[in-house]
């Protein structure tokens, strides 16, 4: 039976590096997107990871079509600290010409709510529930751990969002392009908050582009893959019932997660 559950993901400095940022400072995403957490299932599981050029991962191809959600926890309106960590890459052929002196865009404490559609015989969800991991998962980088607590583990019934009442996304949320905009939030249609939110004077909307999978292009040396990136959205705010986001689910009275 398909159960929807949640673990919260903890660590101390996260750096989920921006593959368009080579020059100067390594920018690192805020926040925590789905090719990554299937890396970290992957080592809490002992799949292997990247064996050859021009192949995806066994824990890619294993874990892929899981359908996740995140949210942030403790993030200030969506976004957590940063700081610059400045190393030298000590690498030999980053330094031909040089010491190689590198500087990162590091996130600081990130924390991170998954949830994570399961059959209750998969054999996540065991490691999960338990607390174990075959190998150490970590945030972007090796020296960046990541781990949960057992007691962090929540089952919900996985229930499809019916649409019969306002409602809040808990989650990160795809974006339709254009749909969310000053000019769509000043008239109704598609997009419409409920007339409440205008007394909230901490509302706030986080967007964000982010990695949902990979996909194939052909080189000279061979196939090669990228990013498949879209639009997100954290907000806290509630929408009306007539704002048809996809794959929502329910967790609760009136708030839901989107899973993707």
């Amino acid at each position: 039976m398909e159960k929807l559950v949640s673990i919260d993901l903890y660590a101390d400095f996260g750096f989920l590096r921006k593959p368009d940022t080579n020059d100067g400072i390594a920018m690192s995403y805020n926040m925590l997107h789905k090719p990554a957490v299937i890396g970290i299932f992957g080592a809490i599981l002992g799949l292997e990871g990247y064996q050859k050029r021009g192949e995806l991962p066994q824990y890619y191809q294993v874990l892929h079509d899981l359908k996740i959600g995140i949210e942030p926890i403790g993030a200030e309106k969506g976004n957590f600290p940063k700081t610059t960590i400045v190393y030298t890459n000590t690498v030999g052929y980053a330094n031909r010409d040089g010491n190689f002196i590198a500087y990162e865009n590091t996130l600081i404490k990130p924390c991170y709510r998954v949830y994570i559609s399961l059959p209750s015989d998969h054999s996540l969800y065991d490691y999960l529930k338990s607390g174990k991991s075959e190998y150490i998962p970590y945030l972007g980088k090796n020296e960046f751990p990541v781990w949960w607590y057992k007691d962090s583990f929540k089952e919900y019934d996985l229930k499809p969002f019916g649409f019969d009442r306002e409602f809040q996304v808990k989650s990160l949320f795809r974006k339709h392009e254009g749909d969310i905009s000053q000019k769509n939030q000043a008239k109704s249609g598609t997009f419409s908050l409920i007339s409440e939110l205008s007394a909230i004077n901490d509302a706030f909307f986080y967007f964000e582009r982010l990695p949902i999978g990979f996909h194939e292009f052909k080189t000279k040396r061979g196939k090669e893959y990228q990013y498949e990136m879209a639009s997100f959205v954290f907000s806290n705010a509630k929408f009306a019932s007539d704002y048809k986001l996809e794959n929502l689910y329910s967790i609760n009275s009136s708030e839901v997660v989107q899973l993707n």
